[in-house]
């Protein structure tokens, strides 16, 4: 999906770009009308619905657009049916994201499954009332994404947690034992020879998602997940997929997130938050790096990435940094 033509666009797009269906939220979408396909969807931003938010604090919102280099913003305030602060927060954040100079492309209000518009003054287009929400599955929006193998939007963001936490099957003591044959001490007297085994065998067990098989090598899964407990694997590990591979590596690292034993989960969930951030699930990123950060409140690649997706980094960018540091790590492991 590139462009959104209509308020049932918006609307039907909002739960594909952040990753399920929002409430009590504020969601600003950055467009960009000098791209390549006018009125481009870029980043989207949701936020808990504020409410005694200062000026400062919506402009650090708008400020995000800027660093952007959008040019249009669409707006959706989701509040509860007694909530009035929808509308006040939607004028405060249309106020700022203009005096950045970014013009209100759409402004929606969503209470009670209805919507409606502050830019529209047409009652017969747009009731006071409002008009309802459309349904999702049958929208031009999800035909693109289901076309394109995205997965439909979870209904709610309890459920996006649910799906990379942990299975029961991660605890097990037996499991526990044979990832912890591949554990890689720094002070290994065999150190450089265990980092080339552990990013071997992360290229030998994406193939196998690439051909179907997925996690079936129960030995190889374990020593992907052990060897990750070092840096240059993990490292290498962050720049391994290219753009042909990129769903095969998203399927791996998601199984693997759910299985990792803890003491293993920050290396997983920080190369899968990385992912899912250039993916453009940025709510996913997030709550991986949500565990990523209970497995090891100090991991410094997770206290990292959180900074960059805090700060609204472009993933365009965020891309190039990782396809450049990753000869490095390549050189590093295999000379």
């Amino acid at each position: 999906m590139t462009t959104l033509t209509s308020p049932h666009d918006l609307l039907a797009a909002i739960p594909f770009l952040i990753g399920y269906h929002p409430s009590n939220s504020l969601v600003l979408v950055a467009l960009n009308t000098d791209s390549v396909d006018k009125d481009a969807v870029g980043m989207a931003m949701r936020v808990d619905l504020p409410v005694d938010l200062s000026c400062e604090s919506y402009d650090l919102l708008a400020s995000h657009f800027t660093r952007e280099r959008a040019d249009g913003a669409l707006l959706v305030a989701y509040t509860p049916a007694e909530s009035a602060a929808g509308e006040t927060v939607l004028i405060n954040a249309s106020a700022a994201l203009m005096r950045a100079g970014i013009e209100i492309r759409e402004s929606l209000l969503v209470q009670s499954n209805r919507f409606r518009s502050l830019l529209c003054i047409d009652s017969a287009c747009c009731p006071p009332e409002g008009s309802p929400v459309p349904e999702i599955d049958s929208s031009r929006i999800a035909a693109e994404h289901v076309i394109a193998g995205h997965p439909m939007p979870f209904a709610t963001v309890g459920e996006l947690i649910h799906s990379i936490s942990a299975l029961p099957s991660a605890a097990h003591e037996s499991w526990m034992s044979e990832v912890n044959q591949f554990i890689i001490a720094s002070d290994a007297k065999e150190l450089n020879h265990m980092q080339r085994d552990g990013a071997t065998a992360v290229i030998d067990l994406a193939g196998e998602y690439h051909v179907g098989r997925g996690a079936e090598d129960r030995e190889l899964v374990a020593r992907v997940i052990g060897r990750m407990s070092d840096i240059q694997v993990r490292d290498f590990a962050l720049g391994s997929h290219s753009l042909e591979s990129a769903d095969s590596y998203w399927r791996m690292w998601r199984d693997l997130l759910v299985i990792a034993p803890n003491g293993f989960v920050a290396p997983i969930a920080s190369v899968f938050a990385a992912l899912a951030y250039e993916r453009g699930e940025g709510a996913l990123a997030q709550r991986a790096l949500d565990r990523a950060l209970a497995d090891n409140p100090q991991y410094s690649l997770a206290v990292l990435l959180r900074r960059v997706f805090t700060v609204g980094w472009p993933a365009k960018s965020f891309t190039k940094m990782r396809a450049e540091l990753h000869p490095k790590v390549v050189a590093t492991i295999f000379g």
